[in-house]
């Protein structure tokens, strides 16, 4: 099932965020698993600008996956992934944990997520 909230935000201005396309571009092959809600706040406040992100670097869609929670926060890879709060995204390079974002850090998720493939490959 695909997340309504990761339909990319259509006021996001990629020069804005060169560096974090950039980055989320150069590493094309990663693959964003995304845990959400369309009822929660906080998945429509972030993963908005995060498809928008994704979108503008040129991920394939089938390198980002969709993960509906209900509002128990169930749904498929809880445990496997341990999620407790969403929205919840894993970056992972060849079935490996590169990066995780999680509900909420004091900058946007994709930046968050952009920062940290470029500390993780250097």
């Amino acid at each position: 099932m695909t997340l309504e909230t990761m339909e990319p935000n259509p006021v996001w201005t990629a020069d804005a965020y060169a560096d974090t396309v950039d980055t989320i571009a150069e590493h094309g092959g990663l693959v964003y698993k995304i845990w959400g809600g369309d009822w929660c706040k906080d998945c429509r406040a972030q993963l908005p600008d995060l498809g928008a992100a994704l979108a503008e670097a040129g991920v394939p869609e089938a390198n980002v996956v969709h993960h509906e929670l209900d509002k128990d926060k169930q749904g498929p890879g809880v445990e496997e992934y341990d999620i407790e709060y969403i929205p919840t995204v894993v970056v992972e390079h060849r079935g490996e944990e590169v990066v995780r974002f999680v509900e909420e850090e004091p900058v946007p998720a994709a930046v968050y997520l952009a920062q940290r493939i470029e500390e993780y490959f250097g």
